[in-house]
């Protein structure tokens, strides 16, 4: 399956970015959590007995979990507003393409380990963009664990994978350029007969409440994880009681619309922020209101208003978070002052090399970013302001959100492919108009 665009909205189209002619006054509703939609797709196909799953994500990436999943045998029924999965023994002899989804490429391989051997191997392959992905510390593992797993050429996709006769109960892994590594051995651990201990042995783990995201799933369905030191989670085996379920607004997305009112002025509404989340947009509203933001939560909305006087850069460790890095760079190059972000090496293997991204869009504005090996290091705006352009998004959703809340304050800036926001968000285009026209 090709990466999908919205109506209206095609490869190679460049997309005029909305101009904010004053101060914004807005309630944007964000639909429901990729990381949750995909996790939930996930344990619902390995549960004990049928899941609805409401509010789920309609994006490119829920289609090819979905697509992946019944490809391994499950049934998911998505017609409809509230999603049946309907769990089935793990089938081998298939194939999954991943597209641009990057926990399709890490959730779904371990899943093979359930399947029975007879079956031969599954291959899996993905986006020409998202080929290079870093791949191998799962394979690695997976290939520990007794799976048998060849490339198909010279990059990371194709690769088949067979499942094994048998599993053992310990694993480790380096999960140092994704924390996905890990949630993608957790999720399988309970279906295996003695369970799997995982092990982190890398210098560093990002992002780390999207293992702690997958953790809780997994209490939530009734499996025992324990967590004896940072670096290592025990799952013991058995059946994953998931129930019924409902996902939660997705704060990365919600994002972008409340960096709009920090650059924009006024006040940005998010309705359904939940009261306690794993998520890693949980962390916007305290470097917001560094930036000079005020955050209100009331009656489960959160509300965004922009500094009265002036945006504040700011120096954070992004690293348990790294992927509101885009949205909260963008502010950093139109902030008074400048920033340094850090902990964020590890973007530079997601959809694009993000880092590298983020610092030629903005020198292409005529502002100032220097990427490190590990940062983002900002001059913030410059006297004159910055030059509307052509902004590339490299085939990334976050690239594209991060060009649009420059565009709101910056007078031509357009931006080529926005419909990879398809990837999370496929109405981005006119819910990010809908925000400014609301305001006029």
């Amino acid at each position: 399956m090709s990466h999908s665009y919205p109506a209206g909205f095609g490869v190679g189209e460049v997309w005029d970015a909305p101009t904010a002619s004053g101060p914004l006054d807005a309630t944007v509703d964000v639909p429901g959590s990729k990381s949750l939609t995909n996790r939930f797709l996930v344990l619902a196909a390995l549960a004990d007995a049928p899941v609805k799953i409401s509010g789920g994500l309609r994006s490119s990436d829920s289609e090819h979990m979905i697509g992946a999943l019944r490809a391994l045998g499950v049934t998911v029924d998505d017609a409809g507003d509230v999603w049946t999965v309907t769990p089935a023994p793990v089938r081998g002899g298939g194939q999954v393409h991943c597209g641009l989804a990057g926990t399709v490429m890490r959730f779904v391989p371990p899943m093979v380990l359930l399947a029975d051997p007879a079956d031969g191997p599954i291959t899996f392959d993905a986006a020409p963009s998202a080929k290079g992905r870093p791949m191998a510390p799962l394979l690695d593992a997976l290939r520990s664990l007794g799976a048998t797993v060849e490339s198909i050429g010279d990059e990371t996709f194709p690769f088949t994978v067979t499942a094994p006769s048998s599993v053992p109960s310990e694993v480790e892994v380096d999960a140092t350029g994704s924390s996905q590594f890990v949630t993608a051995l957790l999720l399988t651990a309970p279906r295996l007969a003695h369970g799997l201990t995982v092990r982190h042995i890398g210098d560093k783990l990002p992002s780390l409440p999207h293992i702690d995201m997958t953790c809780e799933g997994l209490r939530d369905a009734g499996i025992l994880v324990d967590q004896p030191d940072e670096r290592t989670w025990i799952v013991h085996p058995g059946p994953i009681s998931l129930g019924d379920v409902r996902v939660e607004p997705d704060l990365s997305n919600a994002g972008p619309f409340m960096a709009a009112a920090v650059v924009a002025g006024g006040t940005v509404r998010i309705p359904g922020w939940p009261s306690h989340t794993t998520q890693p947009g949980a962390y916007y509203p305290q470097i917001l209101e560094q930036m000079g933001a005020t955050c209100t939560f009331e009656d489960g909305v959160m509300s965004v208003t922009g500094p009265a006087e002036r945006v504040f850069g700011i120096e954070a460790d992004l690293g348990p978070a790294g992927e509101i890095t885009p949205t909260i760079a963008a502010i950093c190059a139109l902030a008074d002052g400048a920033s340094l972000l850090t902990g964020i090496g590890h973007l530079r293997g997601h959809e694009t090399d993000r880092l590298k991204a983020i610092a030629t869009e903005i020198e292409r504005l005529g502002g100032q970013c220097v990427d490190g090996e590990d940062s983002l290091e900002f001059q913030g705006l410059p006297q004159s302001g910055l030059t509307g352009a052509v902004m590339e998004t490299y085939h990334d959703h976050r690239m594209a959100t991060f060009a649009a809340i420059i565009g709101l304050v910056t007078p031509g800036v357009q931006i080529l492919n926005v419909g990879t926001t398809a990837k999370t968000m496929p109405d981005f285009p006119q819910m990010w108009r809908g925000m400014v026209e609301q305001s006029a």
